[in-house]
């Protein structure tokens, strides 16, 4: 549902800027919102999820080579960038949405449009406190249709501030062509249960109460969010496996090559590894973050494509520090809680990311 319609959206596009290394001619698109957005929490919540579509205005079908989603505020806890393929981008131009923006815990489903076709939007990028530039691996890109629209998510954390938050997206584009290869974003998810540190107490340690908070926060889909997960990973969604690490094992649906990774948690994570399975005794470490920070996230390409057949299996593992909630300023203000998969800056994620090619792309020079 639109909660607030928001400022136009202005575009800028220029040809030769600074950009990654291509022998294509290069359109830098740059996407701002004319007026800066007030972040509002949701009643009980300290969180808000703010969704933007914005208009690039692609007459000609291109690829992305990177993308640079600019943060106005320390609030902006992370950002989702999605692609609206130009079916359903037509809906939303007959909807009258463009510059419009709204509420969007979960899913950036557009308004007017089912969830359904929303899944049918690709995945563009991530961005988190750290991660600067998405250049992705030389002679890649990711498919930017003709007539394409593109939605900011961007998940802001009251408990850092409430100033007014003007955001921007720049993206590197170059026409269609052989020499460039498409690549997709695969997500990894693994489903979160830390109870509370031995001496913490608190009615939200319970688990089944954290949940029921969560839906008081962010609606019923939230709690649903945190069964299907568990049940993705073939746990039982009402008593799963608890503790400080969390695992989820997902078969590789399509052969390729893993060219770019990244992993993403929340404060409380302190580890994280995707590891390959290709069901003989030589499991391949795809990203090892054995220091993870929240502040410092990074997307890798990959020194050599890692070929993936149909059937692997790919499982990341995430590991977290319950004490930090207690030590973190910002985690400090939040009651006690026993932590679950959750939208909120307190809550935690663990995801792991994979940008693939149907081919080997070429090597680095």
């Amino acid at each position: 549902m639109i909660v607030a319609a928001t400022a136009l959206v202005t575009v800028r596009a220029t040809a030769g800027a600074s950009t990654p290394a291509t022998a294509q001619h290069v359109t830098t698109i740059t996407l701002a919102s004319a007026r800066a957005y007030q972040p509002k929490a949701q009643p009980g919540s300290t969180d808000d999820y703010h969704c933007t579509v914005l208009d690039p205005h692609v007459t000609k079908s291109s690829y992305i080579l990177s993308s640079q989603f600019r943060p106005g505020s320390n609030e902006d806890h992370h950002a989702a960038l999605f692609l609206v393929p130009p079916n359903i981008a037509a809906q939303a131009r007959r909807h009258h949405v463009i510059g419009t923006s709204w509420t969007c815990f979960g899913e950036a489903a557009l308004p007017g449009t089912t969830l359904a076709q929303f899944l049918q939007a690709p995945f563009l990028s991530e961005w988190a406190p750290g991660h600067g530039a998405d250049v992705l691996p030389k002679g890649t890109g990711i498919p930017l249709p003709t007539g394409s629209l593109v939605i900011i998510q961007v998940h802001y954390n009251l408990l850092v501030g409430h100033r007014p938050v003007k955001d921007s997206l720049v993206l590197h584009t170059v026409p269609v062509t052989k020499s460039v290869l498409p690549l997709s974003i695969h997500l990894t998810l693994a489903p979160p249960d830390v109870p509370c540190p031995a001496g913490v107490t608190g009615p939200l340690c319970d688990r089944a109460a954290s949940v029921a908070n969560q839906g008081a926060r962010f609606g019923a889909t939230a709690m649903e969010y945190v069964s299907g997960i568990e049940e993705m990973c073939g746990n039982d969604p009402v008593h799963p496996p608890t503790g400080d690490s969390t695992t989820c094992t997902s078969t590789v649906g399509s052969p390729g090559y893993v060219v770019r990774t990244q992993a993403h948690m929340h404060l409380l994570g302190v580890s994280f590894s995707m590891v390959l399975d290709p069901g003989t005794a030589k499991q391949r470490t795809i990203l090892d973050v054995p220091r993870y920070d929240f502040h410092n996230q990074k997307a890798y390409n990959l020194g050599e494509p890692i070929p993936v057949a149909k059937g692997d299996t790919v499982k990341i593992t995430c590991t977290y520090d319950p004490t930090l909630a207690q030590e973190l300023p910002s985690l400090r203000k939040a009651p006690p809680h026993f932590v679950t998969w959750g939208d909120g800056s307190s809550d935690e994620m663990c995801i792991g990311l994979m940008w693939m090619s149907k081919a080997a792309p070429p090597k680095a020079a």
